[in-house]
């Protein structure tokens, strides 16, 4: 009798013990990872839960990372998915796989502005560290045809925007992305274009975009912008419009505009030539796009930068001329921005 009660005594202290021990284990699983500051945890691709946890153990971020995993199989929360993970000290092992089996990745981004060429495109996407690089060779012709972009001339065709990418995202992806959007921006701008529009075609919308987006960067003042070209192309005049100039003179131009720059005729001088440019000359965003394809009534034909980074308007030459003496007589041809003819004052030498 007495070795039977011994036997019970010894079975509950052992239960008794064991179910400690399964309250122990279970306030580790529900107490905050040993973390004091924030870390980035990358998950490779196909690593398991156990790797994930066994690695948590090595740092020392959890214990029994055993029991942990056998919890979290009860869970269900098993299915991991590879990338960057960012883990706060507070976070309870539970919380932090949670977030991997959902797939809450680190985002990084890129930005491309407003009025950048192709060219700062592919230069702000080689900055960035956690961009797989895969366009080495930044011939044009070689780029679009990796990028699978049927077209003749990258410029204008890669909207500008912030762009989300998880780290190991190719650069052609971003770009392809960049394409997209702006095949989807440069449609809906050209449904929605106005009777007033001297462009004929969608193409032709994007290249005058991206002459406006580089002739201002005052959002109010694109479509009276827009308005003075659609005005010149309408009367068959010349746009004279710098930036042209300046794209097309490329990696000879050092910074300074002068009267010689002007008159040295390329295919994208509008001071020499009709018409548009053949291509864009940046990739111009979405305000740009709007104002080409519906451009603000009236008169102006003329404007000139203040130096505060707005315009002003003229109708006449002769007010245009005026207004040049006033603003653009003791400024550098570099910080000049506007459209008067070869023969204005102040153009530069």
């Amino acid at each position: 009798m007495l070795i039977k009660r011994l036997l019970i005594i010894l079975a509950l202290l052992m239960f008794g013990a064991g179910f400690g021990a399964v309250f122990y284990i279970k306030d580790q699983i529900d107490s905050p990872m040993a973390l004091t500051t924030p870390e980035i945890y990358p998950v490779p691709a196909g690593a398991s839960l156990r790797r994930v946890l066994s690695d948590f153990e090595a740092n020392g971020w959890i214990q029994y990372a055993r029991a942990h995993e056998l919890w979290l199989r009860y869970q269900k929360q098993t299915a991991i998915h590879r990338g960057e993970y960012q883990l706060q000290p507070g976070d309870t092992t539970s919380a932090a796989i949670a977030r991997m089996v959902s797939g809450e990745k680190i985002q990084h981004s890129v930005q491309f502005i407003e009025g950048w060429t192709f060219r700062q495109y592919l230069t702000a996407l080689a900055a960035s560290e956690a961009v797989t690089q895969t366009l080495t060779d930044t011939d044009t012709g070689t780029v679009l045809e990796a990028l699978d972009i049927d077209q003749q001339h990258p410029e204008g065709w890669f909207f500008p925007d912030t762009y989300l990418f998880e780290r190991g995202t190719t650069d052609a992806d971003i770009l392809r992305q960049a394409h997209d959007r702006m095949q989807q921006e440069l449609a809906r701008a050209w449904e929605s274009r106005s009777e007033s529009t001297q462009v004929n075609t969608p193409y032709e919308a994007l290249i005058l975009a991206s002459i406006i987006e580089r002739e201002t960067g005052a959002a109010f003042e694109r479509p009276e912008i827009a308005g003075v070209f659609s005005r010149r192309l309408a009367q068959n005049m010349r746009l004279q419009t710098d930036p042209t100039v300046i794209y097309g003179l490329g990696e000879d131009f050092s910074g300074n505009l002068t009267r010689s720059h002007l008159r040295q005729d390329t295919p994208y001088n509008t001071y020499t030539r009709n018409g548009l440019p053949p291509t864009p000359i940046a990739n111009p965003g979405r305000g740009a796009l709007e104002a080409a394809v519906d451009p603000a009534e009236g008169t102006t034909l003329f404007f000139v930068a203040r130096g505060d980074g707005t315009h002003l308007f003229s109708d006449t030459y002769e007010e245009h001329n005026a207004a040049v003496r006033q603003y653009q007589r003791f400024q550098r041809r570099d910080d000049y921005r506007s459209a008067p003819p070869v023969e204005t004052e102040g153009d530069g030498s």
